[in-house]
């Protein structure tokens, strides 16, 4: 069982900066693929991001792509995602996920475990 929790999220102006963190528990983080979903209201959750257990396989949707960057840190069984650039458009619930089965994930039906959400509002 692996538990995910969510911070950072908040409310920010167009052009700015919120840094998202997902804590999970458990001894075995390098294992899994974590994943970075959203979903705005009215509309399907998406992919945002994803990294492998080692941290050397990434990647982004294109909405976010050279906008946002998800890294991971072992030590402190943290995955990050450093969003920049934020536009009205961005805001969502973001979720973070883990999966064990694939070495890089994608989709919801990857996912093995979710974390609660955290709101982004982006203001214009």
């Amino acid at each position: 069982q692996v538990q995910l929790v969510e911070s950072g999220g908040g409310l920010v102006q167009a052009g700015g900066s919120l840094r998202l963190s997902c804590a999970a528990s458990g001894r075995t983080f390098s294992r899994y693929t974590m994943v970075w979903f959203r979903q705005a209201p009215g509309k399907e959750r998406e992919f945002v991001a994803t990294i492998g257990g080692s941290g050397a396989r990434k990647a982004y949707a294109d909405s976010v792509k050279d906008r946002f960057t998800i890294v991971r840190d072992s030590a402190k069984n943290r995955v990050y995602l450093q969003m920049n650039s934020l536009k009205p458009e961005d805001t969502a619930v973001y979720y973070c996920a883990a999966t064990a089965r694939s070495l890089i994930a994608t989709l919801q039906s990857q996912v093995d475990y979710w974390g609660q959400g955290t709101q982004v509002t982006v203001s214009s």
